[in-house]
């Protein structure tokens, strides 16, 4: 099977995935932060109510939406052809952050049940560290994607 056809299209893809992976990232980016809001707040009161919701409709309809998106987006920029040198050690380096971005996202999912189960597990503190994970992957693939420095 010949991806060919995808050359005349590879910058509306690229387009389409970048936009995909920046509502990923601000969901991944806020999400730990509502939990460190969260956690100050008594179990059972109206404000953990609230936080209930806005975690699970930020989840279930921003960043599991652009999650797949991004994916999709992405493999069919990977099979386009030309677009990835195989052996190239920074095309590596990228695909580990990316499978560290969809951990990361397993693990609010996870987080997030725990808070509407009220079963919360960690200290604020937990989540402020957890909420800089994020950062430090989406730091690793743009600079794999951009500088390509191996």
């Amino acid at each position: 099977m010949t991806f060919d056809a995808l050359l005349p299209w590879v910058r509306w893809i690229l387009a389409f995935h970048v936009m995909s992976v920046m509502a990923w990232m601000a969901g991944l980016f806020y999400l730990p932060r509502l939990f460190v809001y969260h956690c100050q707040v008594q179990v059972g009161s109206e404000e953990s109510e609230r936080f209930k919701i806005m975690e699970r409709r930020l989840l279930r309809a921003i960043m599991n939406p652009a999650m797949f998106a991004s994916l999709l987006f992405g493999v069919i920029l990977v099979l386009t052809p030309g677009s990835v040198d195989w052996h190239a050690g920074w095309w590596h380096s990228k695909l580990a952050a990316v499978i560290g971005m969809f951990a990361f996202h397993g693990f609010c999912s996870r987080w997030r049940r725990e808070f509407a189960e009220d079963r919360n597990q960690h200290a604020e503190r937990f989540y402020r560290m957890a909420n800089e994970v994020p950062t430090v992957l989406m730091m690793i693939i743009v600079i794999m994607v951009i500088v390509r420095p191996f």
